[in-house]
Parts: C-alpha cells; structure tokens; sequence
C-alpha cells in the first residue's frame, strides 16, 4: 500500500500563515509515502517567497516530488522572465524539473508545465512525453503510474477550455501508449475529479484526473482550503479530501476506485459522516 499526499498552488507571499502549522500536522498523521506538490509554490516568484517555501517543505515528511507552477516564474522581471525563468525555483526548491520516483507499488512523473511566453498558460512538449512514456514503459504492468504537472489535462464542464495545458491531446495520445492511471494537477484553485474518456477520444483509454485545491493561499476562488491524500492498495485507489474547517484540516469526502476487467469503477463515494453518495462509474482501460 503506497499513499501519496497531494498539494498544490501553496502560493508563498499571499498564504493564510494560521494554516500551515495544521496543514503539516495532518500530513503527519496520515504519514505518507510520498509527498507531490504540484505547482505554484510561490505567488511572484521572488527569493523571499521561494526560500519560505523551501523551509516549510523542509518540514513535510520525506520524499517529495516537486514541479513548477506559472506562478513561480517572474512576472515582471522581463530578464529573469525570458533569460532564466526558472532560476529561483532551480536554487531554492529542487534543480530537477522533471522529476521522477517508483518504488515496487508505484511511479510518479512530474513534468514541468511552466512556460515564459504563456503568462499563466502551460504547455507540455514532444520531448518531455517521450520522456515520461520511456520510463513507464520500462516498468512492470501491475505499478500504478501517475503524471503530476501543474496545468490540468481535464476541467470541470463550466470552465474554460484555455485553461487546459496547450498540446494535451498529443499528450494523451502517448499516455495511453504507455497506460498512465492518474494524471495529478492544480492551477484552478478548486478540486476536481474526471476522467479522460469524458474529452478524448483514444480508443477506449482513459486515465482519472485529480486537481487539487490550493492548500495555504489566501486566493480560494470560492472553496475552502484543501489538499488530496491518495491511497493505492494493489487494484483499489482511495481519494480522499481533506479541507480546512476554520481550525484544522479534516476529511471531507472519500472516494475509492477498483481495478476491473474494463478498468477503474467508482465503488463508494462518501463524505466525512459517511453518508454515501451516488457514485459515477470512472473506467480507466488500456
């Protein structure tokens, strides 16, 4: 069994500070095995901002996998903007920005996003997939493999289509290729849960999408702070939600997937009090 907490768009120089001592405390408790940040550490990209983020990291639990966000890129340093973009997150969060962990359970890609020209846009290139589908193919067909970037490859239906990472149909393509499971992203401050099959047509595959909220900015874009703790166990995932109540982080819903002959079916979809709800079948095949 492998859980994976999964943060995002953390935004330091525009956090709400009383909730980061209570955000480690429950990533403590639920002791994970590794811990993804999808993006957007910072809110200006700024050296003040980067190394208050590097600290608090530096409290989380061990591993992590790190990738960059639009946000950590600098906005109105033009220089630094088009000449080194990523400098400050390179020197203060991790040089690697296309990280990449697997144990015996499980592997999980980052791909790093973030470009100069889209100001908040992002995009994923030919090289970048190669990349990742070259280090899943060589893995054994039972490791449930994972994507994280920051910008979505799936949206909730009344948002806006720009906000999806530029050449995601390419992407995706090459995903089914080699049968990534669940594709991790933030950027749009909210939570979000779909599947593929739902956008792209590919034969039959599909790959579930979890966005995750923002877990410490000030900016909830009308959502309480929140953060995803995924549990994988053989061919059953466990998504569960966690979302600040005023004094401390709680569990908010969960949801949990099985391993079938055409793939990933929701089975229970329950909140915090454990009333179910009505589930929705997710497949994920090939």
């Amino acid at each position: 069994m492998r859980m994976v907490v999964h943060l995002s768009d953390l935004h330091f120089g525009r956090v709400d500070d009383a909730l980061l001592a209570p955000l480690r405390e429950c990533v403590e408790r639920i002791d994970p095995s590794l811990v993804v940040v999808s993006g957007d550490l910072t809110q200006r990209a700024r050296s003040g901002q980067f190394k208050a983020a590097r600290e608090y990291l530096d409290t989380l639990p061990r591993p992590q996998l790190v990738v960059p966000g639009n946000h950590d890129i600098p906005l109105h340093n033009v220089f630094k903007r088009f000449v080194n973009p990523l400098k400050g997150f390179r020197r203060h969060i991790t040089a690697e920005l296309d990280p990449f962990f697997a144990d015996d359970e499980i592997a999980v890609a980052g791909v790093n996003t973030a470009r100069s020209l889209t100001i908040k846009d992002g995009r994923i290139n030919q090289d970048q997939v190669a990349l990742l589908r070259e280090r899943f193919e060589a893995l054994d067909a039972h490791i449930t493999k994972i994507v994280v970037t920051h910008h979505p490859f799936d949206l909730p239906q009344d948002k806006d289509n720009d906000d999806l990472v530029w050449r995601a149909k390419m992407a995706m393509r090459e995903f089914a290729k080699c049968g990534a499971d669940l594709l991790l992203s933030g950027h749009m401050h909210l939570h979000h849960v779909g599947s593929t099959s739902d956008r792209y047509e590919l034969g039959g595959y599909a790959a579930l999408t979890i966005q995750a909220g923002t877990a410490t900015s000030t900016r909830g874009r009308g959502e309480n702070n929140s953060f995803n703790a995924i549990c994988v166990h053989g061919d059953e995932i466990r998504l569960d939600r966690y979302q600040w109540d005023g004094s401390a982080f709680s569990l908010h819903s969960s949801r949990r997937y099985e391993r079938e002959a055409q793939g990933w079916r929701e089975v229970a979809a329950q909140g915090a009090q454990g009333s179910t709800a009505p589930t929705e079948t997710v497949t994920l095949t090939g």
